[in-house]
């Protein structure tokens, strides 16, 4: 099954590795470290430029793709389970 993350973004429940909630004021210095890393190497895909509330860490085809989403990481991992009942 697909899962919608936001805007026109769907992605396969199976390629979903794992949902966060983007709180700056709650991230570690290594959660924005790698957020950075990933931004500076080409793995992020902004769904939204604004009110950002969660980010989806992807792989498909043996590579990362880290979504940043305007969707809470709630109702992301609800819409997946809800596909696996």
């Amino acid at each position: 099954m697909y899962v919608h993350l936001g805007g026109n973004v769907v992605v396969p429940d199976n390629e979903i590795i794992a949902v966060f909630n983007i709180d700056v004021r709650e991230m570690s210095k290594d959660t924005c470290e790698f957020l950075r890393i990933a931004e500076e190497e080409g793995f992020i895909v902004k769904i939204s430029k604004d009110n950002l509330k969660s980010f989806v860490v992807t792989e498909r085809d043996k590579k990362s793709i880290i979504y940043l989403s305007p969707i809470s990481s709630y109702t992301i991992i609800k819409r997946a389970l809800k596909y696996e009942e």
